[in-house]
C-alpha cells in the first residue's frame, strides 16, 4: 500500500472542483444533474481514465410518494372519525403499504406510477479489467432540496439550549416512523373504534403532507458537502490510481443520480449490475457527506428497521483509519439511507464512510449554507486518504 505521505491532495484543487459543481444546481432526475454527470465525465477524462454515463429511468422526488401515503393516511383518519370503519381500513392498510414499500431498499411501487424523468449514473472502471475482484466506490452528484424539517435550530435548540446529552444519542431520529404511524393508527381505529388513534393519525398525516410539500416547493441546496465531497473524492481517486494501478483488482467509481430521491440511481445500477458481480468478490465503500469535522463509520442505517453493516468490512475501514491516525466518531447508525443500504441489503460486504460534527449530524445537511466554504477540508482529505487505503488494502489481500 502506498505511504499516506505519497498520497496527498491539494486542498486547493479540491476546492476548486467542488465549487464548480457546486455551482449547478442538480436536482435528482434533472438537466442539472445531468449537467453535472457530463462535468464528473470531463473532470475523470482530463486524468486520462474514461468514463461513461448510464441514463434510467426515475421519478426524481420523494416528497410526492411520501406526501400522496400521509395525504391517504390523514383521509383515512378522517374516515374512521365520521364512523366509516371499511374504507379507514382499506385507505390506511394501502398508503401503510405503499409507503412501507417506498423505503430503501423496497420495490418503491407508487412512485412507478408516477411522471418519469431520467437520471444519469456515472460509471468509470479502472485496474484489471479481468480482476477477480472488485472494489465499486461510490459517490452521488445530485443535490438535495431543502426544508424546514432541515433547520439547524432545531438540533442546537435540542442539544444546546434544552441540554439534552448528546452522548445519550448514537441513532439519529427515526423521522419517518410517525409518517407510518398515521396510516397504521387510522387502521387501528378502525378496528377498535379509537377516536383518539384516528385524531392523531390525521394529524400526523396532515403535518407530514404539508412537509413533503414545503421540501418540495424549495430549491436544491448548494450540496458541497452532500455529496459533492464524494464526487470530487472519486477524481482524486482516480488521479492517484492511474499513477499507481491496482494489481489485482479491478475499481469501479460510481456517481450516482437521484440519491435524494431515495437511492433511485444506485437501485438502478444494482438491477443493471449486481448480476454481473460476484458478492464474495465485489466490496462496496460507499462514501457521502465527507466534508464535517470529524469522520465515521456507518454501523448500520435504515429507515424502518436497521439493516447492520457486516463486521468484517467495518473491522478492515476501522483497523485503517487507526493506522492512518484518522478520528472516527464511533458506533454511529443512521434512520435514514445512504446508497450503501441497496449494496449492503443485496449481501455485498459494504461499508459506509460519512462525517459529523459535534451533534453526531452532518454539518449543514440539506441547507443552503451547505457551500464549499463550509466544507471542513481537512476531513475531506483524511476521507480520500481513507477511501484509498481500503482500495489498496483490498488490492494486497481480500477479507
Amino acid at each position: 500500500m502506498l505511504d499516506p505521505a505519497t498520497t496527498t491532495s491539494d486542498r486547493a484543487a479540491l476546492r476548486a472542483m467542488l465549487t464548480e459543481l457546486a455551482a449547478i444546481e442538480r436536482p435528482s432526475a434533472s438537466e442539472g444533474e445531468r449537467e453535472a454527470a457530463e462535468w464528473l465525465v470531463a473532470r475523470l477524462g482530463e486524468l486520462g481514465a474514461e468514463a461513461l454515463i448510464e441514463t434510467e429511468r426515475a421519478h426524481g422526488t420523494y416528497w410526492w410518494p411520501l406526501g400522496i401515503g400521509a395525504a391517504a393516511g390523514a383521509l383515512a383518519g378522517l374516515a374512521a372519525l365520521r364512523g366509516r370503519r371499511f374504507t379507514a381500513a382499506a385507505l390506511g392498510s394501502a398508503a401503510a403499504a405503499a409507503l412501507a414499500d417506498e423505503f430503501p431498499p423496497g420495490a418503491r411501487r407508487l412512485r412507478a406510477r408516477l411522471p418519469q424523468s431520467l437520471t444519469h449514473n456515472v460509471v468509470c472502471e479502472l485496474g484489471p479489467p479481468e480482476a477477480e475482484r472488485t472494489v465499486v466506490v461510490v459517490a452521488h452528484h445530485d443535490a438535495a432540496h431543502s426544508g424546514w424539517i432541515f433547520h439547524p435550530a432545531i438540533p442546537e435548540t435540542i442539544f444546546h439550549r434544552a441540554r439534552v446529552p448528546i452522548e445519550l444519542f448514537d441513532t439519529s431520529p427515526a423521522l419517518m416512523w410517525p409518517l407510518l404511524a398515521s396510516p397504521v393508527l387510522a387502521v387501528a381505529s378502525a378496528l377498535t373504534g379509537s377516536r383518539g388513534a384516528a385524531r392523531l393519525g390525521a394529524l400526523l398525516g396532515f403535518g407530514y403532507a404539508a412537509s413533503m410539500a414545503q421540501i418540495g416547493s424549495r430549491a436544491a441546496v448548494p450540496g458541497a458537502n452532500d455529496n459533492g465531497t464524494a464526487v470530487v473524492l472519486l477524481v482524486e481517486l482516480a488521479r492517484h490510481l492511474l499513477a499507481e494501478p491496482t494489481a489485482s483488482t479491478r475499481v469501479i467509481l460510481l456517481s450516482t443520480g437521484s440519491e435524494e430521491s431515495f437511492s433511485e440511481g444506485m437501485k438502478a445500477f444494482g438491477e443493471r449490475h449486481f448480476g454481473e458481480l460476484e458478492r464474495e468478490s465485489t466490496f462496496f465503500l460507499c462514501v457521502d457527506t465527507v466534508g464535517s469535522p470529524t469522520l465515521n463509520v456507518l454501523r448500520g442505517e435504515g429507515f424502518l428497521r436497521m439493516h447492520e453493516y457486516p463486521p468484517k468490512a467495518l473491522a478492515l475501514v476501522d483497523r485503517l483509519a487507526d493506522e492512518l491516525e484518522i478520528e472516527t466518531v464511533p458506533n454511529l447508525r443512521l434512520r435514514n439511507g445512504t446508497d450503501g443500504l441497496e449494496p449492503l441489503a443485496a449481501g455485498y460486504p459494504t461499508a459506509t464512510l460519512c462525517s459529523v460534527t459535534e451533534l453526531k449530524q452532518p454539518a449543514n445537511y440539506h441547507w443552503p449554507t451547505d457551500t464549499p466554504e463550509n466544507v471542513d477540508y481537512g476531513t475531506f482529505t483524511e476521507a480520500i486518504r481513507l477511501a484509498e487505503a481500503v482500495i489498496r488494502r483490498l488490492d494486497e489481500r481480500w477479507l
